[in-house]
Parts: C-alpha cells; sequence; structure tokens
C-alpha cells in the first residue's frame, strides 16, 4: 500500500492573504487582486509590481506588513495534528522572502515556493521555482510512489487538485466553488481533518 502524504496550499488556508494586508495597510486597493480572482498569475505579478513601482513600495515595507500577520485561528493546531498523523508539505506560489515570520509560526513546515527579484529593496522581478510547480510537485510526489492528498482555495490551486489522488477546496470563493464542482468544499479545520483523516 502506498503511503499518503499531504500538500497544502498557504495563503487563505493556513495564513491570510499576504496582498491583502498590504492592500490594507497601504490603502492601495488595486493590489487586493489575488490568484482567487485572476487565473493568469504571471499576468497577475507583473500587475502587482508595477503597481508597487508606482506607489514606491518597497520588499522592506511589505515585509514590515508581514510581521503583524499570524496564521489564521486555528491554523497551527491543524498543521500540528495533521504532521502527526502524515507528511505534510506547503505548496505556495508565495516567496521565500515573503513567507519565513509565518513558517515559523506554523512550527517550520516544508515549504516550496518562488523567489522575487530585487535591487535596492525594490522588487524587480520573480523566479518561479518552475511553471506549474503545484501540479509538478504532486506528480513528483507520486512518481515516488507516493499517494498525494491536496487542499487549496484558488484558481492556482486546481491544477494540483486535479493532479492529486484526492483534492479538496478549503474556504474557497464561490467563483472557483461554482467552476471545480467536482471537489468537496469545505470551511473548517475540523472539516477538512476529518476529510484527511477517511482519505488516509
Amino acid at each position: 500500500m502506498k503511503q499518503t502524504i499531504v500538500t497544502l496550499d498557504l495563503e487563505g488556508v493556513l495564513v491570510p492573504e499576504i496582498w491583502i494586508a498590504v492592500a490594507e495597510k497601504t490603502g492601495i486597493a488595486d493590489l487586493r487582486r489575488t490568484t482567487r480572482d485572476e487565473p493568469d498569475y504571471d499576468k497577475l505579478m507583473r500587475y502587482r509590481i508595477e503597481i508597487l513601482d508606482r506607489h514606491g513600495i518597497r520588499l522592506s515595507d511589505i515585509q514590515n506588513v508581514i510581521g503583524t500577520l499570524s496564521p489564521l485561528p486555528g491554523a497551527k493546531e491543524f498543521i500540528e495534528q495533521l504532521r502527526a498523523l502524515t507528511q505534510v508539505i506547503i505548496l505556495s506560489d508565495t516567496f521565500e522572502q515573503f513567507a519565513q515570520p509565518l513558517m515559523r509560526q506554523l512550527g517550520w513546515p516544508t515549504l516550496f515556493c518562488h523567489r522575487l527579484l530585487v535591487a535596492d529593496d525594490r522588487i524587480t522581478g520573480y523566479a518561479l521555482r518552475m511553471a506549474d510547480q503545484k501540479r509538478q510537485s504532486v506528480r513528483a510526489l507520486q512518481l515516488l510512489q507516493y499517494r498525494v492528498l491536496a487542499a487549496g482555495d484558488s484558481y492556482n490551486d486546481t491544477s494540483m487538485l486535479l493532479q492529486a489522488d484526492k483534492g479538496f477546496l478549503f474556504h474557497a470563493p464561490d467563483n472557483v466553488k461554482r467552476e471545480f464542482p467536482q471537489f468537496p468544499a469545505l470551511e473548517s479545520y475540523a472539516d477538512l481533518m476529518s476529510q484527511m483523516k477517511t482519505a488516509l
């Protein structure tokens, strides 16, 4: 019997949406747009970088906002309970320069994510781990003979959920739920844990 491993999205599932927090702190409403709204990640990131440039927002400004954030209520306990049952990998489209304070608060789960390109504290671009890294990571785990359970909330998670042996939507917006009705849509960590335990 194959060993089961769990892959989880980060923002919206375990921690608040970082860009929404930055939008609220800076008052720049355009930064509220996330992968829940825009399926094309490259288009979304180019849009964000242009806005940061226009408003003079630096990497350190964003990191200062991230330093004020905490995991979603119940997220740390959920991760601890899940890691006691099986291995967990966080697959995120966030960036190494953003994630560290939040990973510390979650007890340092394994994280695969991307990297920002920065010059003089200014975000100039980004380097993807690889295209469609969430799906490719799940596929690689399956090639290693793992059975994969996955949970996420946004458009950029759906290829991961489709590739996984079992996928769940968690805290997903109505538009994503409508477009991907094949995935159970869950709203509480208790329900997600129950489904994970059943699937394990």
